[in-house]
């Protein structure tokens, strides 16, 4: 597109491009956005250098004119979104980008690759923490992700509200806080379960979290309460019938004195899994598969599209796609989100082409990220982590609890278009 355009001379036309999702992943009733200060991040950066050039050359995949114009490229374009943190439903335009049709078409991949990944976790970790009952949750998910998908995954499951993540380098990049425990490879180890108990109390004191099913349960929790005594952190269970096990763990460590010793659960935990232990003596959840891959809805479907341009009279134009299945609106948009007297979400209204007029009850969306290529630094960063994290906290509790509900039904909120 970018080498066709350039020898048409249309490359330098402006520009609305438009991300969204047609619809949400099934079952959901609302999404996250994630990933947008990764996506800031690698947009100020994001350069061909002289071997990205010189193979596209070698392999002839565009001409020379394209390939200069790439060799100078560097992002000078405004980009507005929605809050990292924040609700979107089906149509919410949560990135729009205004630039010269190059410079906003070769982000379209990286753009989608970013929040397409992150928000699917980010929706599915909102889930699991709306049942948690406001018990911790941490994410464990590295060893079932790409190793750089697993740093982004507990980023974003940490700014839809998880506690923790055990990936180190998250905790490094991003300030999530981390946390782990000890596998049965380091049980299996020793000479015996009180041996590895030892060596663990030893190194981490008595506060650590011990694993107690590698054999018996019943005997690795009153070994874990002979070796660490009765200060004990905490035990985590990775395998049984959780609901049960539970009950008579959390009543053989009061028999045994370990009033305070936590309870952590994991095996395999979705937010149903998680729904299911409401009622159970739990003190803390571990998930790891299903947050790093979205809960079965590993991307989120969001699109980039054109819905506006100037035409080559300099007129602006809006388009769209007419296709059976995937029509979308043209134009620039302007979202609102409409709150109802208690500040709860009533719905989200779409304005086309028109900015709306300032309303109490009304709450603007969009917010400028990019402003001539300069990328607002306030969202990077750990300090930016944690205001998305603040974000979404504060926009999640403008649903109103049936939002909340893990069967399927309707969006949370109706989306509407105001012409």
């Amino acid at each position: 597109m970018l080498d066709a355009a350039i020898r048409a001379g249309t490359h330098q036309r402006d520009c609305v491009f438009e991300v969204f999702a047609r619809r949400l992943p099934n079952g959901r009733r609302y999404g996250v956005v994630a990933g947008t200060g990764r996506l800031l991040e690698l947009i100020r950066d994001f350069r061909f250098g002289d071997a990205e050039l010189e193979w596209m050359r070698d392999n002839a995949v565009i001409g020379s004119a394209a390939l200069d114009w790439l060799a100078d490229y560097r992002f000078q374009g405004d980009i507005w979104g929605y809050r990292e943190g924040e609700l979107y439903f089906p149509g919410s335009p949560i990135l729009v980008v205004n630039a010269p049709f190059a410079d906003g078409v070769i982000l379209e991949t990286l753009t989608l690759s970013v929040l397409n990944y992150d928000s699917a976790v980010a929706g599915a970790a909102a889930r699991m923490v709306s049942v948690s009952t406001g018990r911790p949750v941490a994410e464990m998910g590295s060893r079932r992700a790409n190793e750089r998908a697993a740093v982004a995954a507990a980023r974003a499951a940490y700014i839809a509200g998880f506690s923790a993540t055990s990936n180190l380098e998250a905790g490094r990049s991003w300030g999530v806080p981390t946390m782990g425990t000890a596998a049965h490879a380091f049980t299996l180890l020793h000479d015996s379960e009180e041996e590895a108990f030892r060596a663990q109390v030893d190194a981490a004191g008595p506060g650590t979290t011990l694993l107690i099913d590698t054999f018996d349960v019943q005997e690795g929790v009153a070994t874990a309460v002979r070796v660490a005594g009765t200060e004990l952190g905490a035990v985590r269970i990775d395998s049984g019938d959780l609901p049960t096990l539970v009950a008579e763990v959390r009543a053989q460590l009061d028999s045994l004195g370990a009033t305070r010793t936590r309870i952590t659960v994991t095996n395999d935990l979705d937010e149903y899994g998680i729904a299911a232990l409401a009622a159970s003596p739990v003190d803390a959840y571990g998930v790891g598969t299903s947050v790093v891959t979205g809960s079965g809805a590993p991307a989120a479907g969001m699109v980039f599209k054109l819905v506006a341009h100037r035409d080559a009279a300099g007129e602006w134009v809006s388009v769209a796609k007419k296709s059976a299945q995937k029509q979308s609106i043209g134009g620039r948009k302007f979202p609102v989100r409409r709150l109802d007297a208690h500040g709860k979400a009533l719905l989200e209204r779409i304005h086309v082409g028109d900015v709306p007029d300032d309303s109490a009850t009304e709450r603007e969306l969009l917010t400028p990220l990019v402003v001539a290529g300069e990328v607002d630094e306030s969202f990077l960063g750990i300090e930016g982590t944690r205001r998305a994290r603040e974000h979404h906290a504060a926009a999640i509790a403008e649903l109103t609890p049936e939002a909340f509900r893990l069967r399927g039904g309707d969006p949370a909120i109706p989306t509407v278009y105001a012409d």
